[in-house]
């Protein structure tokens, strides 16, 4: 396994300090392009709401995207971890 690489993200008005596989880095940077870009065209279209709304609304937009839509960095084994998590938790409740 790889070295962890320690990079600053910054999502909405707020920076977190992350450690990534440096193979991740291009992805986890066009994520947070497209989540940021988002932000801001929820902040034109809804005036007056706090970072959190724009954030939950952004997530949800992400969360609703199709597979095959072409979201940087999601792939079969990622949907595969999804759907077994879900699975999980579905016996658990």
């Amino acid at each position: 396994m790889q070295e962890l690489i320690p990079i600053n993200v910054v999502i909405g008005d707020r920076t977190y300090r992350i450690k990534i596989e440096p193979q991740d880095e291009e992805v986890v940077r066009k994520t947070l392009k497209l989540i940021n870009d988002k932000v801001i065209e929820y902040k034109t279209q809804f005036a007056g709401r706090d970072m959190q709304d724009y954030i939950a609304m952004v997530v949800l937009w992400y969360a609703t995207q199709p597979a095959e839509g072409g979201l940087p960095g999601l792939n079969h084994s990622v949907l595969d971890a999804l759907a077994r998590m879900e699975q999980q938790l579905d016996k658990v409740l």
